[in-house]
């Protein structure tokens, strides 16, 4: 398996392609492609290494984690694959993005929800998903066993975790999600957050100043 980051828009969101390098299937996650020059390159990118998309996904639907939904369902023909739940983040986002003077464009009208009872596979790699509210009222993280790697959206960061004072976010719900779903992963899983570094689930357990199981 072959992960590429993408640091994209003014938010400085994390977007991931995940791809199988024999089959050359991929997963987009959370596309936050905001102008013509980051479409172009992650488009390069795709093109360069011949990879083809299979899976459009969103860990949850913030502004910054859905602004090159519409453009990679457009380009490669992929419905969108999201928690029904988040259907009420996606709505507020066109507003919140009027508020810093942002258009997310239109969002794909083909959509496929899936939750903790789904699974994904990217080539001969498969997804387990987990629940894990907090940050938003659906927030839903990727686990690949095979890989012992997670990609947690804006769960759980790098000594932080996601912000719970927007609409439908909970301190208390985040911590239990992290706590009772994240926490319970091999401490050497690699965890890739929507924003900033890579970190792993052993070291957030002794480290993260705000969930911490010392």
């Amino acid at each position: 398996m072959k992960i590429k980051i993408f640091t994209f828009n003014p938010f400085g969101e994390n977007t991931y392609i995940v791809y199988d390098e024999i089959t050359l299937e991929c997963m987009i996650i959370d596309p936050g492609c905001y102008n013509q020059a980051e479409e172009n390159e992650i488009s390069a990118y795709i093109t360069a290494h011949q990879l083809k998309p299979v899976l459009l996904v969103n860990t949850h639907c913030h502004i910054d984690h859905i602004m090159g939904n519409g453009y990679i369902s457009s380009t490669y023909k992929l419905p969108l694959h999201l928690h029904k739940d988040e259907e009420q983040t996606m709505q507020h986002s066109s507003g919140w993005g009027k508020m810093y003077g942002l258009e997310i464009g239109l969002q794909p009208t083909d959509r496929i929800y899936i939750d903790e009872t789904s699974t994904l596979n990217v080539g001969s790699y498969q997804f387990k998903i987990f629940f894990t509210p907090g940050h938003s009222i659906a927030s839903i993280s990727f686990y690949c066993k095979q890989m012992n790697l997670l990609f947690s959206g804006d769960v759980l960061f790098n000594l932080g975790i996601g912000r719970y004072d927007l609409p439908w976010g909970n301190l208390e719900t985040l911590t239990q999600s992290i706590k009772t779903q994240l926490y319970t992963l091999p401490d050497e899983t690699k965890v890739f957050a929507g924003h900033g570094d890579s970190t792993t689930i052993g070291f957030e357990k002794l480290n993260n100043p705000y969930v911490n199981l010392r």
